[in-house]
Parts: C-alpha cells; structure tokens; sequence
C-alpha cells in the first residue's frame, strides 16, 4: 500500500467513533487505493485531514492537480456532496467526482495552508467570509438535507434536561432566553442552502477563484444560523477592543449587511446557535455555559 493514514487522524478516528472508527480506518488505504485506480489518480505530496477525513493531493489523467477526500458517511457527511453539486463551484470548491455509497469524492485542489484565518486584518476576513456565505445561501436547498425546522424542535426539546443539569441561575436564564427566541422562529425555519459550519479555517486559498469554502455539513433552513462561528473565532480579537459587545454587533452587523438579512430573524437564530452549542456541551459533561457563547449573546440580544 502507498496509502499512510497520519497517526493524529487515526487517534482522532478512535476518540470520536471507537470501534467503527477503529474498522474504518483499518480500510482507509485500501479504500484510498481503490478511487486512484478507478479515478485514474497520481499522488501528488503529502496528505493532510480534518477531524475525521483524509485528503490527498492527486493529479488527474490530464495533469490537473486535485484532492481526493475520504471519509466516513455519517450524518454530517453525506449530505456534502449534493450541496457541492448544487452550488456547482459558486463560493465553495469544485466537485469533480463523487461516490455518495462510500462518502468520497475528488475535488478541486485548494491550498490547504492557507485559509482566511491567515488575513491579518479581521474586518478583511469577515467581508470576505460574509461574501461567500451570501453565495452559497443564495441557493435553494435541495431535497434529500436535513432540515433546520427538525433539528430546532429536537433543540427544545432538550431545553428542560438541560436547565435541570447545569449550575448556576445566570447559565439556565440563557438556556430560556436562546429557547424563547428559537420558538417563535421555529415555524418558519428557511428554505436555503446553509454551509452549517463557515469559519475562517473552512475557506481557503484557490486558483479558479481566491478564496472558496470547504467541509460543509449541509442543512436547509435559513441563512441567520449561519453567523455564529464568525462572532466567536478570533476571539482574541474581540477582547483586544476593549468593548466585547460592541465588537460582536459590528461583526454581526457586517454579515447581516452583507447577506441582506433581517437583524431580528437573524439575531433569533443566532442566539439558537448558542442554544445548540450549549446543548452540545452539556451533553459532553459541562455543567457551566461555556462564557464565549453567553457574551455572545448577550450582545446579539440587542438586536433581538
């Protein structure tokens, strides 16, 4: 085999899915051996991965350089390539080939050691981002995506556990507060097509364009759910302004500009993004909210 699954990918497979990660990535270079036969692939460098995926820089037949992504089909996974297909290039990388029954596909190469996060200048980086997310969500999700509406009711319905577990009277007031504001959104949860996860790490440096976003975890619903990894990466930043809330609005404020979005609808939902992030973590164990999420929200509510 000239397939060598990086150790940090394997311990990661473990940790996240034990014994299925375990058998999963026992066939990785076999299943990476298979798409360079039948795709008709070179190696070209070294790989590199994510959480759960390994990517390996390829040359197609012709000479184009490209990237063959392996991973596990999961809930987050399988719907990525159909939303690739559908934005067909337009703010995210290009999808040259894809196998839906193993999760793998063939992509357009990008430079992987550079993303957004490498701008210095954080206002540059957000507009940069907001643009892409107004591209990618211009689209109509198509069928087949989970659906925001489904994952907000699951998100309430988890509310009560989650108030009786944590400590602290200000964490259970936000946990309330974030609910409120899904529940009178929850009826009319969108209709487009949402990346789920758009950071600064998840956009990167191309040649067909500049800039272009990687490793969505599809979902239809409305673009306002979108925001959040924004306000609180490079949070750093925040804090070196001396005014946490006003930092936050002028990053929110940008997007929802950007996007053309209502302030209102688009504060709710942020603040049911929190809502899931909370609820994410007192399921892993915590039982303090973690105080990025709850400065973040105390600042959108302004413009609840």
């Amino acid at each position: 085999m000239r397939i060598k699954v990086p150790e940090t990918l394997t311990e990661s497979h473990l940790k996240y899915d034990q014994d299925a990660g375990r058998s999963w990535n026992a066939a990785l270079p076999a299943l990476a051996e298979r798409y360079l036969d039948e795709w008709d692939l070179r190696l070209d460098g070294e790989p590199s991965h994510g959480i759960v995926a390994l990517v390996l820089p390829v040359l197609r037949s012709d000479g184009t350089p490209a990237a063959l992504k392996l991973q596990p089909v999961t809930d987050e996974t399988a719907g990525e390539a159909l939303a690739l297909r559908t934005w067909a290039g337009d703010g995210s990388v290009l999808l040259l080939e894809a196998d839906p029954a193993t999760g793998t596909m063939l992509l357009e190469r990008l430079a992987p050691d550079r993303s957004l996060s490498s701008v210095p200048d954080v206002t540059r980086a957000l507009g940069l981002l907001a643009d892409r997310l107004r591209r990618l969500s211009a689209h109509p999700a198509p069928e087949g995506l989970r659906r925001l509406g489904d994952i907000a009711r699951r998100m309430l319905d988890d509310v009560d556990g989650a108030v009786a577990t944590v400590y602290g009277e200000r964490d259970r007031y936000w946990l309330r507060w974030c609910a409120g504001a899904v529940a009178e959104l929850v009826p009319e949860p969108g209709d487009r097509l949402l990346h789920w996860d758009l950071h600064y790490d998840n956009v990167l440096a191309g040649a067909r364009e500049p800039w272009l976003a990687i490793d969505p975890k599809p979902l239809a619903g409305d673009p306002g759910f979108e925001l959040l990894p924004a306000l609180w990466n490079r949070w750093d930043e925040v804090l070196a302004t001396g005014d946490v809330p006003r930092a936050v609005l002028r990053r929110f404020d940008l997007m929802v500009d950007t996007l053309g979005l209502d302030p209102r609808r688009a504060a709710g939902w942020t603040l049911g993004r929190v809502l899931q992030n909370c609820l994410w973590d007192v399921k892993d164990g915590c039982l303090v909210l973690d105080d990025v999420h709850v400065r973040v929200a105390e600042a959108v509510r302004a413009r609840w």
